[in-house]
């Protein structure tokens, strides 16, 4: 009698531990399931957070149907709560386990904001203040106040700031991001300057920061970059002026309305370099890698004007005779189909 009980009592008990296993595999099993998400989440941890807080968290947020499980887990296996603060992804089909495999290997969930070659610093001020995901922190600066805020007290922004994709994640600033920007630029025009032709016009990299914010708005065409500097170059070297419109445009400021008159080109500015002699006194845009490397590489010749042919390349000539011809041909009589940038890849593709 005693035995048979004792052989039901081991019979129960196995049941119950074998019901109490499968009950923790079946749930443990959900954590290898994807939850029903309809679109991506975004999850954010703070610093500090206990993993069980980030587990209830999740559960609220439909990431994971029961948090014990979560936790349980986390009980069994203590190196899957060693999650990492920051905003992460969570894309529909990630399984809970590639989530918090996500988070413990801090893959935060970043953004991007990109700076085009040729804008003004005003554009890149608009650009940082409309991005959603930045937090602000130049908003009623002016710019010499930000200037000093990155540690160049003094220093005009316009053409110090590298054109480029920049990457950043949640609680980055717009500051991190011009910080990023001027020290990518430094060390470019450094680069560049190591590296640069014999007998150039320039007293110092600044200089040549300014010649290639010229050659960026001179042109659109990569290929004709190294050109363009040259004809600068050799007017500069003989003393004559460079009489480049992009200049005059830059010193009108507001006042420019899309066209150039006699009357501007005539105007005086420290930038109208139909009226001064040598480079204005800043940079008048962003310049890119390329046309750094232009500035301080200008392709030898005997060209020293150029004009506009109105398909985004211009025709380059050694003489005003040769000029002034070119100017008739290309200005005094545009097609209607007249550019003066490129056109885009895929429409010059066309037949």
């Amino acid at each position: 009698m005693i035995k048979s009980l004792l052989v039901a009592l081991l019979c129960v008990l196995i049941l119950a531990v074998s019901g109490t296993g499968l009950w923790a595999w079946q749930g443990l099993q959900q954590l290898d399931q994807p939850p029903a998400l309809d679109s991506a989440v975004l999850f954010k941890v703070e610093p500090g957070m206990p993993f069980v807080h980030v587990a209830r968290l999740m559960e609220s947020r439909g990431l994971v149907r029961d948090s014990f499980w979560l936790r349980l887990e986390g009980r069994l296996n203590p190196e899957t709560t060693l999650v990492k603060a920051g905003q992460y992804e969570f894309e529909p089909g990630l399984t809970t386990n590639e989530m918090v495999a996500k988070m413990i290997a801090g893959d935060t969930k970043t953004w991007s904001i990109r700076f085009i070659e040729g804008w003004r610093f005003q554009e890149v001020r608009d650009e940082l203040a409309r991005h959603p995901q930045l937090k602000l922190e130049t908003t009623g600066l002016t710019d010499a106040q930000i200037m000093t805020r990155l540690d160049a007290k003094g220093v005009f922004p316009e053409g110090w700031f590298f054109p480029d994709t920049y990457l950043f994640q949640a609680g980055d600033t717009d500051l991190d991001i011009l910080r990023r920007a001027y020290r990518k630029m430094k060390s470019v025009l450094a680069r560049e300057w190591e590296n640069r032709a014999k007998d150039l016009p320039y007293d110092s990299p600044y200089e040549a920061l300014i010649m290639a914010s010229i050659v960026e708005r001179e042109t659109g065409a990569a290929h004709e970059r190294e050109q363009v500097a040259g004809v600068f170059v050799r007017r500069l070297k003989r003393g004559m002026r460079l009489q480049t419109d992009p200049t005059v445009i830059y010193g009108m400021g507001d006042a420019y309305d899309g066209g150039l008159s006699r009357k501007d080109l005539k105007t005086p500015t420290p930038y109208n370099t139909y009226r001064i002699s040598g480079l204005p006194p800043t940079p008048i845009a962003m310049p890119g890698d390329g046309a750094i490397h232009a500035a301080l590489n200008p392709a030898p010749g005997n060209a020293l004007y150029f004009v506009a042919r109105g398909d985004g390349t211009h025709k380059f000539s050694s003489t005003l005779a040769e000029h002034q011809k070119a100017v008739r041909a290309f200005q005094l009589r545009r097609r209607e189909d007249y550019r003066s940038s490129p056109p885009p890849a895929e429409e010059a593709a066309q037949p």
